[in-house]
């Protein structure tokens, strides 16, 4: 089955399939969640079968709403078929646009809304990841994922890398 998303064309929202989207560079919207528990960020290692960034460590969930899809309802879904996590508060936080090559040919050109959860609870009781989507997942102090990536940049999402360098007063202001 074709996934369809929504993309910019003649300036207006178009229903265009996901493929073509990042082979031609399409701007489309797309949705980032970063799970917190305290000063922990959840992340996720990319399933080896992703088309594009596979095995790459990104936030929480990262994910294009389907076309017609609310935002923060396409999180949500997202956080189930990937973690199986349900029912979290979503806080919405700010919206990015960026545009960067990830790989065999293609691009993502986003403007990304991106939410974050804040948890008091143990999460890893009931999170159950799907392999087909997610490799592994880990807690990680968001200093350390500061470092991390930039001693090792070959391991995460351009997206990723773009939010820590250029964006992160934006989505953890409140946090910092």
């Amino acid at each position: 089955m074709t996934e369809v998303i929504a993309a910019w064309k003649n300036n207006s929202l178009e229903p265009v399939e996901k493929l073509e989207v990042h082979k031609t560079g399409l701007k489309h919207p797309a949705v980032s969640v970063f799970v917190k528990q305290k000063e922990n960020i959840l992340i996720q290692q990319r399933s080896s079968t992703k088309y594009h960034s596979p095995e790459l460590w990104a936030n929480t969930v990262c994910t294009h709403p389907h076309w017609g899809e609310e935002l923060e309802t396409c999180a949500l879904r997202r956080l189930s078929e990937e973690l199986g996590i349900g029912n979290l508060d979503l806080q919405f936080r700010s919206e990015i646009e960026y545009r960067a090559e990830v790989g065999n040919g293609l691009i993502e050109h986003e403007v990304v809304s991106i939410f974050v959860s804040e948890l008091s609870e143990d999460l890893d009781l009931y999170m159950k990841p799907n392999p087909t989507e997610v490799k592994s997942v880990r807690w990680i102090k968001f200093s350390d994922l500061e470092k991390e990536i930039t001693l090792f940049p070959e391991r995460f999402t351009e997206w990723l890398k773009i939010y820590f360098t250029q964006y992160s007063k934006n989505i953890f202001i409140q946090d910092l």
